[in-house]
């Protein structure tokens, strides 16, 4: 076990005994407690997405689209964004799952989902990353970002930041604090008309859009995530790790792959809530733990075969599930590094093939793993603890991207 992720680990146990136990305590005398769980499920080939009630499998709405959509959910919760990358448009989907803290205890109010009026047009939009009370939008042909206020979303309104990302690539925007993380294109290469040039490295850019520094290499940059006050950008060299560094703006940092790891690089990141880390893949048939603040941040788990998808559980910081083309489900001691069990959950789903093909999708929700399955229709859930299946939801289509929003809180 790592050192500093034993050491988090700890700290975010002492942390939750002094503020779950005699403050939930208080607020269950005075308020009522009421749970909600919603599911938002993407179909492969129809351009739907369906809201449904994690309780009893009931569908709460269907949103006709554009095109195929791939979906983002916003770090309150209170939206899930539908990127249709082949449609050129995204649309934003109310929850109706609304949590607001009170330092003793958070309350949550239920409404209606909704399709707000709001929707983001431009060439080709792709990864959205949510980031605290906002989501940053990258278009890859469109040559540009956009940085989407959550309030004004709900209220029907467009607020947003537009920035310049040099040349059309297939890239990222992240913000921290004051500045924003942006990808670099290589600038002096010639491509074909309908070929985006490569990533070639990560450039910061302060309030007023002017960059700071030379730019980060990282070639083939692909993949990011946020943990604690942390980002992390998949390389070709390693990982990229930015640091808050107050008046001069982020430090970056490059992790170097270790010297013992196979041919290989990380594309995709997950980053830890409660504890301070980062999961990637490492190729198909592997995944890497990442403390960037370990002797020796890097940890490689092989797999049986190739991974299919992997999350973290944002409710129970030590497991990360995976699931491979062998239809079966891992789950991922984050701290021992090690896989501690598995089983079998949908018939085999192989990787060959389009990289869009329908395959399942994981999501948590309320101490269960929700998993599409597309061949069957349906959204199997699996107690996390057994990895036992418990029931399924069926879903008209091919149910494919999946995200879960809910949780407790005292109700008014």
């Amino acid at each position: 076990m790592h050192t500093s992720l034993r050491r988090n680990l700890l700290v975010t146990a002492a942390v939750a005994a002094l503020v779950f136990t005699a403050p939930f305590a208080m607020a269950e005398e005075s308020h009522d407690t009421q749970e909600a769980w919603r599911l938002f499920v993407a179909d492969h080939t129809q351009p739907v997405v369906r809201a449904i009630d994690f309780a009893n499998g009931k569908e709460l709405g269907r949103y006709d689209l554009k095109g195929h959509a791939t979906l983002t959910v916003s770090a309150s919760g209170q939206t899930v964004f539908a990127t249709q990358s082949d449609a050129d448009i995204v649309h934003v989907i109310k929850t109706g799952i609304d949590f607001s803290d009170h330092g003793d205890h958070r309350d949550l109010a239920v409404s209606e989902t909704g399709l707000l009026p709001v929707t983001f047009e431009g060439k080709r939009p792709f990864h959205v990353v949510p980031h605290d009370d906002h989501l940053i939008l990258f278009y890859d042909r469109g040559g540009k970002a956009e940085i989407i206020n959550e309030a004004a979303l709900l209220e029907g309104r467009t607020d947003v930041r537009t920035l310049d990302t040099v040349k059309p690539h297939h890239g990222v925007a992240v913000t921290m604090g004051d500045h924003v993380l942006l990808s670099a294109p290589n600038t002096e290469v010639a491509t074909n008309p309908e070929e985006l040039p490569p990533r070639i490295g990560l450039r910061v850019i302060d309030a007023n859009g002017a960059q700071i520094g030379d730019i980060a290499k990282c070639t083939d940059l692909h993949g990011e995530a946020t943990s604690a006050r942390l980002v992390a950008f998949g390389c070709k060299e390693g990982v990229l790790v930015a640091r808050p560094d107050g008046i001069n703006g982020p430090k970056i940092e490059m992790l170097p792959y270790p010297a013992s790891f196979p041919k290989g690089q990380t594309g995709t990141l997950l980053g830890g809530k409660a504890m301070q880390f980062f999961l990637g893949n490492y190729g198909e048939d592997k995944v890497v733990l990442i403390d960037p603040d370990s002797d020796n941040a890097y940890r490689l788990v092989e797999l049986p075969t190739r991974r299919v998808d992997f999350l973290l559980d944002a409710a129970n910081p030590r497991n990360a599930y995976i699931l491979t083309e062998d239809g079966d489900l891992h789950v991922l001691d984050v701290i021992k590094g090690e896989i501690v069990r598995k089983a079998n959950v949908t018939e085999p789903y192989s990787k060959d093939g389009h990289w869009r093909d329908p395959r399942p999708r994981l999501a948590v929700a309320d101490g269960q793993i929700a998993i599409t399955d597309p061949r069957h229709a349906l959204v199997r859930v699996v107690d996390a603890a057994t990895l036992q299946e418990s029931r399924t939801i069926a879903v008209e289509g091919q149910p494919f991207s999946i995200v879960a929003v809910g949780g407790s809180g005292a109700a008014h």
